[in-house]
């Protein structure tokens, strides 16, 4: 079967999270690849959601985290303090699922405002709501977004959420609890920190594309592993799966 950019992003995003461990996800291409991963390769993956859902099993993509097919499935619905309190800043969630407008080259993410007055920005965006918790207190986070000069910056405009802050050391400089964004996941490849420095460095790469594509698409000097990998092609029944999930958005419930 053959596939889109946009499949072969969601497909390996879904690939990244293990069967059995408590995922927390935000909506949109997080939430796709989340729900496929559960339909495939990890069916006792725990969904949660900030609105307080634990262990949702929406049977299609949910509109919102108030959607109520979060409820209406879940293993049990807490208080939204509680979910932060308890769960996710003391560090019990395994893997963080983030996405966001802009990313720099040391992983933090910009959900807040484009341009550079806060007070009169060019774009004002929706915000980071949870995501600055999730960001400091997951064991690892995952970003998921589309490649490109626009949201690959050097330096984000605005800090929603901290990746590696400047550089090696600031995450435990800042006391902040998880490991930081593990692996940047888009439609063109795999991005992840450097063990020394943390900048990002392309590591994969989706099937088609080449370096130079990657670092047209980056707004910084991109580094590149010395021998980037070509990711296996989503297969049939990955497709498949993905493409009936996505059938689903707006459908009543």
């Amino acid at each position: 079967m053959t596939f889109t950019a946009d499949e072969m992003m969601s497909v390996a995003a879904a690939r990244s999270l293990t069967d059995g461990a408590a995922c927390f996800v935000g909506i949109g291409l997080p939430s796709t690849a989340a729900n496929l991963a559960r339909r495939t390769h990890a069916p006792d993956l725990v969904l949660i959601y900030e609105s307080g859902t634990l262990g949702a099993k929406p049977d299609r993509l949910p509109l919102s985290i108030g959607d109520g097919v979060l409820a209406d499935t879940a293993d049990s619905v807490v208080s939204v303090p509680e979910i932060f309190n308890y769960w996710l800043q003391p560090g019990r969630i395994d893997f963080g699922f983030l996405g966001g407008a802009q990313i720099d080259r040391f992983g933090n993410i910009n959900s807040t405002v484009i341009g550079d007055d806060y007070a009169n920005p060019k774009v004002r965006l929706p915000g980071a709501g949870g995501a600055p918790e999730i960001a400091a207190s997951c064991k690892e986070v995952l970003v998921v977004m589309r490649q490109s000069t626009r949201s690959f910056v050097d330096s984000v405009d605005f800090t929603s959420s901290v990746g590696y802050g400047r550089g090696a050391g600031d995450r435990e400089r800042l006391g902040l609890r998880g490991r930081g964004p593990v692996k940047v996941i888009t439609d063109l490849g795999v991005l992840e920190p450097d063990p020394q420095t943390c900048e990002l460095t392309l590591t994969r790469l989706s099937p088609g594309v080449s370096v130079e594509q990657v670092r047209a698409a980056t707004g910084w000097d991109l580094r590149v592993a010395d021998s980037p990998t070509v990711q296996e092609p989503p297969s049939d029944t990955e497709l498949r799966v993905l493409r009936e999930l996505k059938a689903t958005i707006g459908a009543a419930a």
